[in-house]
């Protein structure tokens, strides 16, 4: 059992890496724009604040090595998105971006860290981390709630990418059938809701997906990117 759920969690960490570079195209054109346009920093900060809570929890957490790495790595990736945020942004935009990392990715991440090592300990210090990390993921499922309505809404597909919503069942289904098989239960069930809501979102994907679009591509890929860093994968992953 324990290869079964090490060869799974490296499965789920190889998905996860691909999930966390998944923006880097719109980050380049960014880059070469020298504008970060319409793209908004709130889902790259959240997502930095959700992979620094998860490496917190996998170093805490015994056995939880993998949770660790791969999110580890996601701090670096997240990191380098908001400080391009904070290069290229305008003026009124960057102070926002700099307020939301110094309140969510420094104050909240410094104060969950003081409070966990200082009041608890034991699992009662796992079970707060625990429940900080899934708490937060589910905050996070409102991006593919809100895509799944507007699909409804438009009876089209165009907000909502087939690749995001396959890395959401792929990301969701893989890691909830870790955390079954090493009984995580703060792991399980934001990904088990994340797998549920990938199953749907295909299945919306089926129905809608010979609908006309309606909206221009721009549009679409900065809704398509924005969604992709709100959503779990990205994160609850672990």
């Amino acid at each position: 059992m324990a290869e079964l759920s090490f060869f799974v969690g490296v499965i789920g960490n190889v998905i996860s890496v691909l999930v966390f570079l998944s923006p880097i195209k719109t980050f380049r054109r960014i880059i070469k724009h020298r504008s970060t346009e319409d793209f908004e920093s709130l889902p790259y900060v959240c997502t930095l604040l959700n992979s620094s809570l998860w490496t917190y929890y996998g170093i805490t957490k015994p056995g939880g090595l993998l949770i660790a790495t791969v999110n580890g790595f996601g701090i670096i990736v997240e990191a380098v998105y908001v400080v391009l945020f904070l290069i290229y942004a305008p003026q009124k935009r960057r102070i926002k971006t700099g307020i939301l990392v110094g309140i969510l990715d420094v104050g909240f991440l410094a104060v969950a860290i003081l409070v966990t090592q200082l009041a608890l300990k034991g699992e009662t210090q796992i079970d707060a981390i625990g429940f900080m990390c899934a708490g937060l993921n589910i905050i996070m499922y409102g991006s593919p709630l809100a895509a799944m309505k507007t699909v409804v809404t438009t009876k089209s597909v165009e907000y909502m990418p087939f690749f995001l919503s396959f890395f959401l069942f792929l990301n969701g289904g893989i890691w909830a059938f870790y955390a079954l098989l090493v009984k995580d239960y703060f792991l399980g069930i934001p990904n088990g809701t994340g797998f549920l809501l990938g199953t749907a979102q295909l299945l919306l994907y089926a129905i809608y997906r010979n609908a006309k679009p309606k909206a221009s591509n721009n549009i679409t890929e900065g809704l398509m990117e924005e969604g992709l860093q709100k959503e779990p994968l990205i994160s609850s992953l672990h």
